[in-house]
């Protein structure tokens, strides 16, 4: 064969080679940087405590209170991972609202049971306690929390964290938070801080309604500023940014909870979720909770062109209608809006909700209700909101803009405080 066709083989096997390692490259790099196996510059509060500060659990009875969130960057549960390692000895599992499996709908009683895949006790703490009683911790010498929240203050994780660490510090057991991403970011913050006359289990401290802190950043500041006194050490992760969102970090996105399906819903829910202390369908029982609202005597075209007609920024209302399979107006066809985040960065959810609530209560004075008041005249409405004078503003005619203005003194306050616990 001739020298020059040799060479030019040669060239062309060369080039071949480079473009396929380029194009090996650029597949790794496609969307934000998810990718098969973890990312060494990215680090969760779980994959530190293995790597880094085992110490704090070897050797130790651990009780472990956790969800299907529990997971690694390779999607391995936390429960699975302890369980099998032979340096660890875990000795008990805790559940949220929704179970440690996930296997619970929204406000379902959950009750003791073993683990079918590790044979462990499993303890409710959404069943008949809220809080790990003496007797569910004899066998445990270190807690550890490890739960996805969705950074909003009505998202019940947060204040089982809260009462399990007041049940560490009662019961002289030190409590370990493992550091999870806000799927929100971590820069803004907005909504009225809650007045403490109404705290319940969907806001049980004087935080706001969206709060741009982590679960161990919260911890931090339940513990100091809510003079919980407990033993905490909260395990930070490496690499995570407050300006990024979940989508801009490696890791799949895992249901916090049945109704929260995926990071648009969380988007929406600081606000969208108002609506659950009303009369009018959230949207659960259908494929898109949230992000759609509407009911039997809403006309779907009308309320679209009325929110429309506001121009909220980051956000665009379509027409549509639905038939929740579960909840509200099951089986009944509804008609209302699907909420379509434009622009996340400039979008502002609570101010958002409280639009939708205040516009479908004008629209239909006849048909609209906010859900009854209880003995002490606080609704449910009162307790997401944090306040019993929104509601009072929503039927007395004022508007969102003015409401708005009088919640910011006490953020810009908790702003302040808030400070002195950022991590990252």
């Amino acid at each position: 064969m001739k020298k020059w066709m040799i060479a030019l083989l040669t060239l062309i096997l060369i080039f071949s080679t480079m473009s396929a390692g380029s194009a090996h490259d650029n597949g790794k790099g496609n969307g934000h940087g998810k990718g098969k196996g973890k990312h060494k510059e990215f680090s969760l509060g779980v994959e530190q405590l293995l790597k880094e500060k085992k110490d704090l659990i070897e050797g130790k009875k651990v009780g472990l209170i956790t969800n299907p969130t529990g997971v690694d960057q390779e999607l391995n549960s936390i429960v699975d991972t302890l369980h099998n390692d032979p340096d660890v000895e875990l000795t008990a599992l805790y559940g949220p609202e929704h179970g440690v499996r996930g296997d619970a709908q929204a406000g379902q009683y959950v009750d003791f049971y073993i683990d079918e895949r590790t044979g462990l006790p499993v303890y409710s703490l959404y069943g008949a306690t809220k809080k790990p009683t003496p007797e569910m911790l004899e066998n445990v010498e270190v807690l550890l929390f490890d739960i996805q929240d969705v950074g909003t203050r009505f998202y019940t994780y947060i204040y089982t964290m809260a009462y399990a660490m007041e049940a560490a510090k009662e019961n002289d057991i030190p409590i370990i938070v493992l550091d999870r991403p806000n799927p929100l970011s971590g820069t803004k913050v907005e909504g009225p801080v809650l007045d403490m006359e109404y705290s319940s289990f969907v806001g049980n401290y004087s935080i706001p309604l969206r709060h741009g802190m982590t679960v161990g950043e919260l911890a931090k500041l339940f513990n100091t500023e809510f003079d919980i006194g407990a033993d905490l050490t909260v395990v930070e992760m490496e690499g995570w940014k407050r300006d990024k969102y979940y989508d801009e970090t490696p890791l799949e996105f895992v249901m916090p909870s049945p109704n929260m399906p995926t990071l648009d819903t969380a988007l929406v829910y600081p606000g969208a979720a108002l609506i659950e202390g009303t009369n009018v369908s959230e949207g659960r029982g259908t494929t898109k909770p949230f992000e759609l609202i509407g009911a039997p005597f809403i006309n779907a075209a009308d309320l679209a062109d009325e929110l429309n007609g506001l121009k909220l920024e980051g956000v665009t209302f379509r027409a549509a209608s639905f038939t929740p399979a579960s909840s509200k107006h099951a089986g009944k066809l509804s008609h209302g809006i699907e909420i379509h985040v434009t622009d996340r960065q400039t979008f502002k959810p609570v101010e958002t909700g409280l639009h939708i609530v205040k516009t479908i209560h004008d629209m239909y004075p006849e048909d609209f209700q906010f859900r009854a008041e209880n003995s002490a005249g606080i609704s449910f409405f009162d307790n997401l909101i944090g306040n019993g004078w929104i509601r009072e503003g929503i039927e007395e005619g004022r508007s969102i803009e003015e409401m708005t203005a009088q919640w910011q003194p006490e953020l810009k306050e908790f702003n302040k405080v808030r400070k002195q616990y950022l991590l990252y």
